[in-house]
C-alpha cells in the first residue's frame, strides 16, 4: 500500500497538506449540510421518499457502507509504514476509532431487526464518506500525529477519553433499546423507553455525538474535530426530526422529553 501512496503523493509533506485540506473541507461540508438540513431531512430510514426506485436492504446497506470505515484504516495500519503506531497516545486514539467501527460495521448490521431499505444515492454517498473519513483519520493518526510524551496524562486527553467511553456506551445501550422495542412478529413504531430515552428522543444520537466529541478532544487535530462537527450537525438534525415525528405520531408521547440534550433541547 506504500507504493500506492507514493504514486499519489510526491512527499510526506504533500500528503500531510492534503490531509489537512480534507479536514478543513469536511468542516465546510458540515456548514453546507447544516444549511441543507434546515429544509429537508436526511433521506434514509423513515424519511426515505416512497418514490425512490432503487433501494438497498437495510442490513446489506449498513454492512457495505460502513465496511470501508474499517477496511481502509485496517489496511493503512497493517500494510503501510505507519511511523506513529508504536506510540501509546496514537495507539489509544486509533483504538477509539476501531472500537466504534468494528461494532458499527461488523456487528451492528447483523443485529438489525427489520429496518427500511436505504435509497441507493444515500448508500453510495455513505460509502464515499466512510472511505474519505477512514483514510483521513487513521492515516493522520498512524503516520503524522505527533503528541507530547505526557499526552496520555494530559487533562485534555483524559477528559476526551472519558467522554468517548461514556458516549460509546450510551450509543450501544440506546441501540439495544431500539432493537428490542418490538417483540418477534411485531411491526410498526413504538415509543422508546429506558436509559437516556427517558430524557431525550435521540439518545442514540446523543451517545454518538458525545463519543466523537471525546475522540476529537483526545486526538486534538483538525481531522478529528472536523469529524466531530460533521457528526454533530447530521445527528442533531436527525434527533430534532425524530422528536417532531414522535410527537406527531403518538398522542401520549412524553411532553417533558427533549430532542437531544436532557432538560434543555
Amino acid at each position: 500500500m506504500d507504493a500506492i501512496l507514493s504514486r499519489l503523493f510526491s512527499s510526506e509533506e504533500e500528503e500531510l497538506y492534503v490531509l489537512d485540506c480534507l479536514g478543513y473541507f469536511m468542516i465546510f461540508m458540515a456548514a453546507c449540510t447544516f444549511v441543507a438540513l434546515l429544509f429537508r431531512d436526511v433521506p434514509y430510514g423513515r424519511y426515505a421518499p416512497s418514490t425512490v426506485m432503487f433501494r438497498v436492504d437495510a442490513r446489506i446497506a449498513w454492512f457495505v457502507q460502513e465496511l470501508p470505515a474499517f477496511l481502509v484504516p485496517f489496511c493503512l495500519v497493517v500494510w503501510t509504514s505507519s511511523a506513529k503506531t508504536s506510540l501509546l497516545p496514537n495507539q489509544l486514539v486509533i483504538a477509539m476509532y476501531f472500537c466504534h467501527y468494528i461494532q458499527r460495521s461488523l456487528i451492528y448490521p447483523f443485529l438489525i431487526r427489520g429496518g427500511k431499505p436505504t435509497p441507493l444515492d444515500s448508500f453510495v454517498l455513505a460509502i464515499m464518506f466512510c472511505m474519505y473519513n477512514g483514510y483521513m483519520q487513521i492515516r493522520y493518526l498512524s503516520h503524522y500525529a505527533d503528541y507530547p510524551a505526557h499526552w496520555v496524562t494530559h487533562p485534555r486527553f483524559i477528559a476526551g477519553s472519558v467522554l468517548w467511553l461514556v458516549g460509546w456506551l450510551v450509543n450501544m445501550h440506546s441501540d439495544h433499546i431500539l432493537r428490542n422495542l418490538r417483540k418477534p412478529g411485531e411491526t410498526g413504531y413504538k415509543i422508546p423507553t429506558g436509559g437516556l430515552f427517558e430524557y431525550v428522543s435521540g439518545a442514540n444520537f446523543l451517545g454518538e455525538i458525545t463519543e466523537w466529541a471525546g475522540f476529537a478532544l483526545a486526538g486534538y487535530s483538525v481531522h478529528s474535530t472536523a469529524f466531530a462537527i460533521f457528526t454533530a450537525v447530521v445527528l442533531s438534525s436527525r434527533a430534532v426530526s425524530h422528536h417532531k415525528w414522535y410527537h406527531a405520531k403518538f398522542e401520549d408521547y412524553p411532553k417533558s422529553r427533549k430532542a437531544l440534550i436532557p432538560f434543555l433541547f
